[in-house]
């Protein structure tokens, strides 16, 4: 194969900005919105406009977060870079996916892939999704996968489709396009989104933040792209995944807080 290259990869040299082209990106990031569109237009109901936009945000995000340069970026050369793309996918590309996919689409999805049971199951069970969505942060912010995978092509899209379903394993419980469960308490969604992203990532960031010497020999090793050290790079890291959730999450629980709010005052 050469030096063909279908997604992004650590690179053993110094950084460019010469653009590359990655065409298993593009197919991963085209294909999805041509097939809603043609579900969509095939489907004999109403179509939600606000919803289809949602869903093509969503996929954007999704394409900036992996594509050059971010995910160049990202693969090989900053650790900051790196961890601007875990959250690019868990509470950006992730929730607008959700929003944007309709009930019939999403059922019709898991149906054929026979996981529509355990999706809702999921959906109602908080603890297991923080568990889950903690677990594949914690296994994939590791330094041994963080090295193995990213030298592979497969191995980082492998790291990359991780975190989108990490995203979708987080807000399930929040806006699940299966609908939630009867007798779901706003309060007790509010409380699990807080503690699935405030709690468990608190130790990695602090690590990567307080650490007084690089984590990642990945990044380390790497050319420098900026004037920044790996280890500052790399603190930088720390503080993105501890504060960068902060203004979604917030935001999240507040509009809950109102809906519940408002809902309360209309049955008194």
């Amino acid at each position: 194969m050469g030096d063909f290259t279908f997604w992004c990869v650590a690179l053993d040299k110094p950084w460019s900005w010469q653009w590359i082209a990655y065409p298993g990106i593009w197919l991963a990031s085209i294909t999805p919105m041509v097939l809603y569109a043609i579900a969509i237009r095939r489907h004999p109901g109403p179509i939600d406009r606000r919803k289809a936009r949602f869903f093509y945000a969503g996929m954007i995000v999704f394409w900036i977060a992996t594509d050059w340069p971010l995910g160049t970026l990202g693969a090989g050369y900053m650790a900051s870079a790196h961890m601007i793309q875990f959250l690019l996918y868990t509470v950006g590309a992730a929730p607008l996916l959700m929003l944007g996919t309709p009930e019939w689409m999403a059922r019709g999805f898991l149906d054929r892939l026979r996981l529509t049971r355990v999706t809702e199951w999921l959906g109602g069970n908080y603890l297991m999704c923080a568990l889950l969505y903690n677990g594949i942060l914690m296994a994939t912010h590791a330094p041994g996968t963080v090295e193995i995978f990213r030298r592979s092509q497969i191995g980082s899209a492998f790291m990359d489709f991780a975190w989108v379903i990490a995203g979708f394993i987080l807000w399930l419980p929040i806006i699940s396009p299966l609908g939630r469960r009867p007798g779901s308490a706003p309060w007790g969604r509010m409380v699990y989104l807080f503690m699935a992203t405030a709690v468990v990532a608190v130790i990695p960031a602090s690590f990567l933040t307080f650490s007084t010497t690089p984590v990642y020999a990945l990044y380390e090793l790497a050319p420098r792209v900026t004037a920044l050290t790996a280890r500052e790079d790399q603190q930088i890291a720390g503080i993105i995944m501890k504060l960068a959730t902060v203004p979604v999450v917030w935001t999240t629980i507040a509009v809950m807080w109102f809906r519940w709010a408002k809902q309360e005052g209309a049955m008194t």
